[in-house]
């Protein structure tokens, strides 16, 4: 078995940063400053010695994402063998339209996603039209059940609580010959998750974890901002490092999916360091691992 690399293609929320309309400080420097500019949470799992690579969730920062992994290790033009699918918000599906027939016009792209999810690609516009034109070939994946992409080469789905209207939530755990990953950008709370992330974690070599929001201060600092955290739910940074602050030495913890106003985004700002001092990481568009 060659190498298999785990490519970070994105660590921002659903509308990456900058975030349409918001002129807060993150999204200003990033209009200012395109290196601080992070798309849309999203990873890419690559096998280069058998020219293959598959990714996982297709954000609307597909375009460019693609092209990262391509460049990266020497695939261009090369069409991914696979993609999953983690939920139905807008972070994470909308770049399948890019395979549709007004672009890549792809052919029978196996699409892994849970039942409810392919029940929206297979029924609904446009998503339908993927499907009914031969694009892509949607397969229903179950908890717990794992995908053999190559020998010693897996991913398996995990279900978390998350708002689900329109679709279950799945993290994945992505299995290599030598290091076993886990994927979870999206969750409302570790409490309501019948796993113990704790001892979820301990099974891993390396995480990257949802990072919304480092505490309940980070839309109370945005002028004009009136929403209401509980109605858009996901575990603090804090809270989450209070959690794993015993396995920080034993388990490399990336944090992922970043909301635009997140003050760990600032290089040199109290949050990172406060991260960085407890042992964990701020997960970095780009960003490889060896599996």
């Amino acid at each position: 078995m060659g190498k298999v690399i785990l490519q970070v293609l994105g660590t921002a929320q659903d509308a990456g940063l900058p975030q349409p309309n918001c002129y807060c400080d993150n999204c200003s420097k990033a209009i200012e400053d395109p290196t601080f500019k992070r798309r849309a949470a999203s990873v890419a799992v690559v096998l280069p010695d058998e020219k293959q690579w598959h990714l996982i969730d297709a954000s609307p920062d597909f375009k460019e994402q693609i092209v990262m992994v391509q460049r990266a290790h020497g695939l261009e033009g090369r069409v991914m063998e696979s993609i999953f699918l983690t939920h139905a918000h807008i972070g994470h599906y909308p770049g399948l339209i890019y395979l549709g027939r007004e672009a890549m016009d792809t052919q029978n792209v196996p699409v892994f996603a849970g039942a409810l999810m392919k029940r929206v690609l297979e029924n609904h516009a446009p998503w339908r039209q993927l499907t009914d034109l031969g694009n892509i070939h949607v397969k229903e994946i179950q908890n717990g059940c794992p995908t053999e992409l190559e020998e010693s080469v897996k991913v398996t789905a995990v279900e978390v609580p998350h708002r689900n209207e329109f679709s279950e939530t799945f993290g994945f755990w992505i299995t290599g010959p030598n290091k076993k990953a886990l994927y979870i950008p999206d969750i409302d709370s570790w409490e309501e998750w019948e796993l113990d992330i704790v001892e979820v974690c301990k099974q891993a070599d390396i995480c990257l974890l949802d990072a919304t929001f480092f505490s309940e201060r980070d839309l109370a600092d945005i002028e004009g901002s009136d929403r209401d955290l509980s109605e858009i739910p996901h575990p603090f940074i804090t809270n989450t490092m209070e959690r794993l602050k015993t396995i920080s030495k034993t388990c490399e913890i990336y944090f992922t999916h970043f909301n635009h106003s997140n003050p760990a985004f600032k290089p040199g700002s109290d949050a990172r360091k406060l991260i960085e001092e407890n042992g964990f990481h701020i997960a970095d568009d780009g960003m490889m691992f060896d599996l």
